[in-house]
Order: structure tokens, then sequence, then C-alpha cells
């Protein structure tokens, strides 16, 4: 097969150097457990602890240094490296991109990327948007909880070999970040009350010391303590913020899902939270690339809609080669550069072996070449995904 050089004027040998390199460096990053030292301590729109401690949490789960979590024993795990399949949506003259994200289930920004030539706010009666509902894995043990903070969202692996259910997520803002690693949730509440911390009063000294069980309660009706102090997964009044970094650290989620994780997620189950912006997996035959906006790159969005130049680290290139494994010189990197540049968030096919190995069933799974005025194509895949769920029935206002 005709090999397709990584940049014009390198030679195969200087090539294959770096090749090699960039999989050693990758594998390393694939294979290594995620930090249990946190990146950032910040601090939530986060409730003080109450005085009466979550009855829920053990006694050893106080969220001290070295305490292990509790993991789902799994006899067989999800084999997949994907989750969901693509939708469209037909907009509706009065449909706004943030309704359209809450009805989907989907956040704001990734909802924005995958419709970059849309009106961020008011798509227009008639216009298609695309639905990145199908997603590619974070590189993760597939157990338990798995939030990934470049696609601000929760991967949840409740059953032993089934797909994970997922949750959009709101995530912690520029300089009071969500914290990566591995924690456990200690412990759950229904109404909880809030108490802002200090530097929210510091920041805002028209809080109140509490707030009760109510609509205005920034946590909303339910809360998901981890052992990381100060940080939870909760409910929130502003449901808009689903998809965006807009919390003090804490990991918000839309108020039914939320309800929905409280009655499903047992208390000890374990949470590792990564922070990766480009994933790759197999499809069949098929390799496929997902570049998600990095954090900085959806601030950025939030501005103006567009993105802050392009960004491809080493890393990423390495992770990318290891994926490929035999067949990384036969990619196409023009292709890649340009998911890379343009960082849609949802799958892209970049590499087809030459004989499927299986029979294949047609799906809503993209392989497009990311040009911005061709239509989403129907790709064959090895297994049909899992479906996402029908759209929630519209609300005239958010909640």
């Amino acid at each position: 097969m005709q090999t397709k050089t990584l940049m014009t004027g390198v030679t195969l040998a200087a090539m294959t150097l770096g090749m090699v390199l960039c999989v050693s460096a990758a594998r390393a990053e694939i294979l290594k457990p995620p930090p249990r030292v946190l990146e950032q301590r910040g601090g939530e729109d986060a409730e003080k602890p109450d005085k009466n401690p979550i009855k829920s949490a053990s006694p050893r789960s106080v969220g001290k240094p070295g305490d292990v979590p509790v993991k789902l024993t799994f006899s067989k795990f999800y084999d997949r490296d994907y989750v969901g399949g693509m939708q469209t949506h037909t907009a509706k003259y009065e449909d706004t991109m943030v309704q359209i994200a809450r009805d989907y289930k989907m956040g704001f920004v990734e909802l924005r990327a995958a419709n970059p030539f849309l009106d961020p706010w008011i798509p227009g009666e008639g216009k298609k948007v695309a639905i990145p509902s199908l997603h590619l894995l974070p590189r993760a043990p597939r157990e338990g909880l798995v939030i990934n903070l470049a696609d601000m969202r929760m991967y949840a692996y409740l059953k032993p070999g089934q797909a994970p259910k997922t949750y959009a997520l709101g995530i912690g803002r520029e300089g009071l970040l969500t914290p990566s690693g591995t924690t456990s949730i200690i412990g759950k509440k229904k109404d909880p009350v809030w108490r802002p911390t200090a530097r929210m009063r510091r920041e805002n000294p028209l809080l109140p010391a509490e707030v009760p069980p109510g609509p205005d309660n920034p946590l909303g009706a339910y809360a998901l303590y981890l052992g990381w102090p100060e940080y939870r997964i909760h409910s929130t009044d502003k449901p808009y913020s689903i998809g965006r970094r807009a919390s003090s650290g804490c990991i918000r989620m839309y108020p039914d899902e939320a309800e929905e994780a409280f009655g499903i997620f047992p208390t000890g189950i374990q949470v590792t939270v990564v922070n990766q912006s480009v994933k790759v997996g197999w499809v069949g035959d098929k390799l496929f690339l997902e570049a998600t906006p990095t954090m900085e790159q959806a601030d950025k969005m939030e501005v103006d809609g567009g993105l802050p130049g392009y960004v491809f680290p080493e890393e990423d290139m390495g992770i990318i080669v290891a994926s490929a494994g035999e067949f990384a010189q036969d990619l196409d990197w023009q292709l890649i550069r340009q998911i890379i540049r343009e960082r849609r968030g949802y799958p892209v096919e970049i590499f087809r072996k030459g004989t499927p190995s299986a029979p294949v069933a047609e799906q809503d799974v993209v392989s497009e070449k990311t040009q911005a005025a061709k239509p989403v194509e129907k790709i064959a895949v090895s297994a049909e995904p899992e479906q996402p769920a029908t759209p929630a029935k519209r609300m005239t206002t958010p909640n």
C-alpha cells in the first residue's frame, strides 16, 4: 500500500523514528493509571459541610489521602470503542441552540462545535442541526464513572459488558478547574442546603449564609458528594450552563438526569476524571478520530463561536499513531490535521482496512471529510450502537 508521508520533504527514516517516539509516549500515556493527585483545588458553588455529615457516607469514605474507591466487580467489560449514534434535528422557527441542546441532552459547546456554520443562538427554520450523540470512549478504565472534561461528558459503566450511559455536564471555569484524578462517591443527599464559600461571599457580599432547598438553590434537588472535599456532582438551577465551563469546580447535570443519577449511582462507585480532547477508536475495520474543543477553545467559543488557532500537541499525535498500530504510515495526515483544526466533536473515519473482516450494518455514524458544506453521510459499522433516547418534550422556558 502506498505510504502517505507525515509532511512533505521529511525522509522515511526521520518519519519512522518520529513515529516510534510518538508510539512509545502514547503507549505510556494510554497505559498509565489516572493520577490520584488533584491538578487544582477550586472550591465549588459548593456548600460547606453540613453540621450533620452525609448520612449515606460510610465511616471510611471521608476523602482522606490513600482512600481506595470501591470498584464495581465486572466479569466482562464493554469491548467497543464507541457509544451512541448521530442524529439530525430540523429546526423550527422558534428553536434556539440552547433549547435544542437540552431537548437532546447535549451540551451547548458540543452542539455549537458540531454546527459551526449555523447561527450560535437561533439556527433558523428548516436548518439541519447535527446532533453529535455518537462518542468515542475516553482512555480510562471501563468501570464506574468516567468523566472527560474536554467533551464535558460522563460515561457511566454500570453493568458488566454493557454500553455506558452518557450524560452532558457543566464543569469548572477558568481559574476554578474541576480536578482530574480518581475518587469515589462517598454519599448522596436529596434537597441539599447550599452554603456559599468564603470566597464566594467576598466576591458577592449580598449572598446569604445559606440557601435552603428550592428553585433558587444552585445545587438543585440532588447532590452526590465526592471524596474530594468541596466537590460534588449535582443538579442545577441553571440548566443552560450544561456543556459549558461555568461552575466553581463542581460537576453539574441537567435536573432530570441528576435525579436519575441519584437513583442509580451507588455510594462508593469509582469516579475517574480525565481531560482528553482527542480520542481514537476502531469500529470494525475503520479507524475513527474525534477531536473536541480544548477547554481553552471552549471558552473562546463562548465569546465569538470561533476556535483560537490550530492546536495539535505531539502527545495527541502519538495517541493516533499508537491506535493505528501497523497502519500508522497509511493514515491521511492532511485529513487528520483538518479534523484537529475544526474540532467538530464527533468521530470521523481516518482509515479503512482493505477488506472488511465481518458483515456490517448501516448506522448513522459520521464519515464525512469534515467539509462544512457536505451533509453527514452514513457508513457501515460492525455492530449496532446504542441508540440515544428520544428528545425530551419541548418546554417553553428553561427552569
